[in-house]
């Protein structure tokens, strides 16, 4: 279950809709406090009594595998509930989140009405390994963003289709992952044809190698979902994706 609450709440529709007109603003207007949404994903474990619960909160916050694959479970969770509500409201702007889009992540226990509320009896704040992992590379995509917005640079077609497929793999999506890789492989391997660099040219042999198999996870998954060898195969190609797209732009 998946309880969703807003705090500190904007102001309502219906008195935005009555300021239908354009207002003026000052030079330095400050900042506008946002809604902040909580979602709490609630997960029905017993845990016995009190002491028993206490002890299961420490041995997992205590234990930096556990603590991601409670948060991992979540995301999963909270990223299926997004993904009804993208299909359902047909609106392609609503999107996945990941541990970076949080601004605090905990985990805990509680009982029928604290859950219900989306509050807990007690919480520990975790920071999960994939939010210190690529908190230190946090800076480097600036570099990458200043080059394209001045023209020197341009975001490839490739990569757009690999994300993409990367995202629908860490989801369990193996249908669209498949579908996605089948066209995002295509255009890789046509965007970096002319790549020079031996490292680049390696992966890129490599893949060309998987071609025929990955056309072929494609055309399965148009049957129904993969099995574990072709997730593997997917797994394995958009890593190498993902690492040729890395080497070209380091030799960039």
């Amino acid at each position: 279950m998946v309880v969703v609450s807003t705090l500190g709440a904007a102001r309502s529709d219906q008195s935005r809709r009555r300021r239908r007109r354009a207002s003026s603003v000052s030079d330095d207007p400050g900042a506008t406090p946002l809604a902040l949404t909580r979602l709490t994903v609630v997960t029905p474990t017993e845990l016995g009594e009190a002491a028993d619960a206490d002890r299961w909160l420490d041995e997992v916050s205590g234990d930096e595998l556990a603590t991601d694959a409670q948060v991992e479970t979540a995301l999963r969770l909270i990223n299926l509930a997004l993904a009804a509500q993208r299909a359902g409201s047909q609106d392609p702007y609503v999107h996945e989140l990941g541990v970076l889009q949080a601004v605090t992540i905990r985990i805990g226990y509680g009982v029928g009405d604290e859950l219900v509320d989306g509050s807990w009896s007690d919480a520990r704040e975790i920071h999960p390994a994939q939010a210190r992992r690529r908190r230190a590379e946090v800076l480097h995509p600036t570099e990458r963003v200043a080059a394209v917005l001045g023209g020197r640079d341009e975001v490839l077609v490739a990569e757009t289709l690999v994300l993409r497929a990367r995202l629908d793999l860490d989801q369990e999506r193996s249908r669209e992952a498949a579908l996605q890789l089948r066209v995002g492989l295509e255009v890789l391997l046509r965007d970096l044809a002319d790549e020079s660099a031996p490292a680049v040219r390696d992966d890129l042999a490599a893949l060309e190698a998987n071609r025929g198999a990955v056309v072929e996870a494609a055309n399965d998954a148009l049957r129904g979902d993969l099995d574990e060898a072709g997730i593997e195969l997917l797994t394995e190609t958009v890593t190498r994706c993902e690492r040729a797209l890395r080497r070209r732009r380091a030799g960039a």
